[in-house]
């Protein structure tokens, strides 16, 4: 049985390793909010929402998360979150692929309280919801 440890959880966007601006990482599950239930959905126990939920670095260049948020709203990008750091998916420990759509944090999105930490880095926290379950990847 392999655990998973959490400073090797591994997070790419757009296939590209994002570990080093993000903290907090999770893919969330709830019911979804639907004005309309078919009697299939309702026998599954009705449908599901998926979101990642991000506590992203404030890096303003170009190219970065934060960017990416700043120019690229509503666009939908390929991720694969690897919960063991692995660089290849096997059947012990998988990574999982999803689709994501862009999305603006509710709340903070520039500017941070003052420190006198010397490492303290500005961070938002943004929910982007996925497109689908994400789908595991074992190979």
């Amino acid at each position: 049985m392999a655990r998973v440890i959490p400073r090797l959880i591994a997070l790419d966007i757009e296939t590209v390793d994002r570990s080093n601006e993000v903290s907090v990482a999770k893919i969330t599950s709830g019911a979804a909010d639907s004005d309309f239930m078919s009697f299939a959905e309702a026998r599954s126990g009705g449908s599901r929402e998926y979101v990642l939920a991000m506590t992203i670095a404030q890096d303003h260049a170009s190219a970065t998360l934060w960017d990416l948020i700043w120019t690229g709203v509503g666009t939908e990008v390929d991720g694969v979150y690897a919960p063991y750091g692995n660089d290849l998916p096997s059947v012990s420990q998988p990574h999982y692929g999803f689709v994501a759509v862009v999305a603006e944090p509710d709340g903070d999105f520039l500017g941070a309280e003052a420190t006198d930490s010397t490492t303290a880095v500005a961070t938002i926290e943004v929910e982007w919801k996925l497109t689908g379950k994400p789908i595991k990847i074992t190979a």
